[in-house]
């Protein structure tokens, strides 16, 4: 039986001043299907996603909706045709309750009045599904980024969809979240929807999707072909129009370990940590791991000064410090800090590169009289933004303009171009492409190897295992686990997730 058509986009050309983003690309997504569209950053997967869902125009081409086509003037005209989508960008309205924003645009009501308690109770049901356990009435604004991002999926979910895109679903959130979405994502395509999922993770595409159709330079390479038909291989190359070999572990770690350079002990915060104790050390690689909610972040915000800590100490090269917040761990302390939310707080997105880059060094760059030549700025800035392979159209292009990947770089590059000696990445590869996430894995490892102090922070257990040379394992909180890294993924992960699982138990005692 042949399958049905849900979407189409056929011959669709999309430009944007002097930039084209998608030069004749094609893409079918078939009723009852799980469809992955895969590409490097700016390869024009998430143009071709907001021309499906009414964002933006087509410029020439068309878009079909179960055979007939359509042209949605307005992401609300694409989710009244069936049509819901969750993208990069949180789309969240920070002031609002979980439950307003699931149901934002179709909220239950009587007699004209909104009902509140029916709102948050078919909430809470969306959000099990999706295996987050919060309150329904949690302002979204006080939500985590991996939590933000569960609660978008739950919203498209609520919409009953008929054609449902997931551009980067599993970016911020752990395998276990992911596995239990992969599950419902199997049962919506069972009961005929159709679902495009767009993934960097080439795990999450084979062990997920029945299709693959991959673009590159807004083109489409491999149209709609069986994932069963294709390795891994054929798609890296496909994407980058090469082959690639990705390297294993290579671990920074050699000889005699050195004196920590950042000691934590008995730390105690705001958010809910106690007796934290954690030593980071130049020349090594620590991870830090932990299911959504351990408080990862949380604990990193609060060594930068971001929250408040109620008990215990730092100490920086033995001496005991107090760090009030970012600026004054950069100036005093040489400590920088990648956040999560690149977008929301690791760069000022309508501001150019060059700005996003220098903002870390402007004290330097001050002339006699406190003002900064653009040219100066360039001048310093310039060779670390190549040294990264941004890819833009100058160093004045506003950062908003770049795509995940290269906003990423440029989040990093603000910190290397100070020389920190030490640097806290949170979810150092969300969102990026497979050859920039090879090359962000490169560059933390050449970090270490200088002598720089890094601490990683991720969902990703294979990336954790990828570049710590000690691991971290955080549950409830509290670090629960120490692990050396022997390199042997399986036996590694198997330890701790135990780790993970049993201190739950402990706690539910």
């Amino acid at each position: 039986m042949n399958s049905k058509k849900a979407v189409e986009a056929v011959d669709v050309w999309k430009s944007f001043g002097a930039t084209v983003a998608l030069r004749g690309a094609r893409l079918t997504v078939d009723e009852g299907s799980i469809h992955a569209l895969v590409g490097e950053n700016g390869a024009g997967k998430s143009t071709l996603i907001k021309i499906l869902t009414g964002v933006h125009r087509v410029d020439r081409g068309s878009v079909r909706l179960a055979g007939k086509e359509h042209a949605f003037a307005s992401p609300q005209e694409a989710i009244a045709a069936g049509v819901s989508a969750v993208y990069q960008e949180r789309n969240l309205i920070p002031e609002f309750s979980v439950s307003e924003n699931l149901f934002l645009h179709d909220p239950p009501t009587r007699a004209g009045f909104v009902q509140h308690d029916r709102m948050e109770r078919a909430a809470r049901g969306w959000l099990n599904q999706v295996g987050l356990s919060i309150d329904p009435g949690t302002i979204a604004g006080t939500l985590g980024a991996a939590q933000r991002q569960l609660v978008e999926i739950a919203r498209a979910l609520a919409r009953r969809a008929k054609v449902l895109f997931l551009d980067e679903p599993t970016a911020s959130i752990t395998e276990r979240e992911a596995s239990v979405l992969f599950e419902l994502l199997r049962e919506l395509r069972d009961q005929g929807t159709a679902i495009l999922f767009v993934s960097h993770k080439l795990e999450e595409i084979f062990a997920l999707c029945d299709r693959v159709t991959v673009i590159r330079d807004g083109e489409t390479i491999l149209d709609a072909r069986r994932r069963a038909e294709l390795s891994e291989n054929d798609v890296i190359t496909a994407m980058v129009g090469r082959s690639m070999v990705l390297s294993g572990r290579n671990a920074s770690q050699a000889g005699e370990r050195k004196r920590a350079l950042l000691e934590v002990r008995g730390l105690a915060t705001r958010f809910g940590h106690r007796d934290v104790n954690l030593d980071l050390r130049p020349g090594e690689v620590a991870g830090l791991y932990g299911l959504v909610g351990a408080g990862r972040t949380e604990l990193a915000r609060a060594i930068l000064g971001l929250d408040r800590i109620e008990a215990g100490e730092l100490r920086l090269n033995g001496q005991v410090v107090q760090i009030a917040n970012p600026h004054m761990a950069l100036a005093r302390h040489r400590i920088g800090y990648v956040s999560e939310d690149r977008k929301g707080e690791g760069l000022i997105l309508p501001h150019s590169i060059s700005h996003n880059v220098g903002i870390t060094i402007w004290d330097r760059l001050k002339s006699a009289f406190s003002y900064i030549t653009p040219q100066r700025e360039r001048g310093r800035t310039g060779p670390m933004v190549e040294q990264l392979a941004v890819r833009m159209r100058d160093i004045d292009q506003p950062v908003g303009q770049l795509s995940g990947g290269n906003q990423q770089k440029v989040s990093v590059a603000k910190w290397l171009v100070a020389d920190v000696d030490m640097l806290v990445i949170d979810e150092p590869t969300i969102g990026v492409d497979v050859r920039t996430k090879e090359e962000m894995y490169q560059l933390i490892e050449d970090l270490a190897r200088q002598g720089k102090a890094i601490l990683v922070i991720s969902s990703d257990l294979a990336e954790i295992v990828r570049l710590s040379d000690v691991i971290h394992v955080m549950a409830g909180k509290r670090l629960v686990a120490e692990f050396g890294n022997m390199g042997n993924y399986a036996e590694l992960s198997e330890r701790i997730m135990k780790a993970i699982i049993s201190s739950q138990a402990r706690t539910a005692i």
